[in-house]
């Protein structure tokens, strides 16, 4: 992320650098390519201005708000988020808390009262499947007709499409629960990436001759559990690795865990954050009848893992 960009949570108002932003608004979980086509097309309309441009987000995300028993896969933590949105050239991200207050507002006072009177609106950028304000009653022609009464430009984004199929966060989760990294990176337009810091385990992969880094992930990621080949960085390095994600039913069917073994790698991890990012799905979780057998497959898993990183 650069060093100018901002990050800033239900502010009274704007810094100077960003104000009268072009907003871009919406969830952005993910960031996928079709959430950096609305910040390349804001890009555009701020360029034409001469304004910043800022994404306006909110958090939690407004289903697991309404449906709390129902937890969302988030593919993305903020600071991800905001690292993602700098990367595609955004100058500042601004995240409302998505509470009761929040939802109550009429799409009409959420244009009045945010946009414009706490945020100073230029331009607004939104997907063309975007809802806002009170019962979702707020669309693409709600705003732009506002915008045009209040004196901002709206743009709509058409559906950004790959392969045919129009990208969205949801059908990148679905990939993820299926196990299909190749493809949900293609519509991410990078490797996914989790982020969490190495916990004590039962020490069992150094018995098995194969050391791993144990991360305990949000209950709601629900990744394909399996074998996977990854990249591990830690400590400003980035590693080669092999990866299992599941609750290990050879041993304790317990808690889903992701445990990450290094290749070629001898220190001391404990307490430290660590990014891991999936390169390719390579079998899933499977019980096995004894040690040995195990061991032979994470043997050969390795030998996969290692084609697939080419190294």
């Amino acid at each position: 992320m650069t060093a100018s960009f901002h990050t800033l949570i239900d502010p009274i108002r704007l810094p100077t650098d960003l104000s009268k932003p072009v907003l871009v608004i919406g969830n952005f979980d993910g960031m996928h390519l079709g959430h950096q086509e609305l910040i390349a097309k804001a890009q555009v309309l701020g360029k034409r201005q001469a304004n910043s441009v800022v994404l306006l987000t909110f958090d939690p995300h407004p289903r697991g708000f309404f449906r709390p028993d129902q937890p969302i896969f988030k593919l993305t933590t903020l600071a991800q988020k905001a690292d993602y949105a700098a990367n595609a050239g955004a100058q500042g991200m601004v995240v409302l808390p998505f509470n009761a207050a929040l939802a109550a507002l009429s799409a009409e006072d959420f244009v009045r009262d945010i946009l414009i009177k706490k945020l100073e609106v230029q331009g607004a950028v939104i997907g063309y499947d975007f809802h806002f304000g009170k019962g979702r009653a707020g669309s693409a022609s709600v705003l732009t007709a506002m915008g045009n009464v209040h004196g901002f430009l709206t743009e709509t984004v058409l559906p950004f499409s790959v392969d045919g199929e129009i990208v969205s966060s949801s059908l990148i989760r679905n990939l993820l629960t299926a196990g299909d990294i190749v493809k949900a990176n293609r519509l991410l337009g990078r490797e996914w990436t989790i982020q969490a810091d190495v916990v004590h385990g039962d020490k069992r992969g150094r018995e098995l001759g194969y050391p791993t880094a144990n991360l305990m992930l949000d209950p709601s990621v629900m990744l394909q559990y399996g074998i996977y080949a990854v990249r591990a960085t830690v400590d400003g390095k980035t590693h080669a690795a092999v990866a299992s994600f599941g609750r290990r039913p050879t041993f304790d069917d317990g808690a889903p865990k992701l445990e990450v073994h290094i290749f070629d790698f001898a220190g001391d991890l404990y307490g430290k954050p660590m990014n891991v990012s999936f390169v390719g799905f390579i079998r899933p979780e499977l019980k096995f009848d004894g040690i040995e057998p195990l061991i032979a497959q994470m043997n050969q898993d390795s030998i996969t893992a290692r084609k697939l990183l080419a190294v």
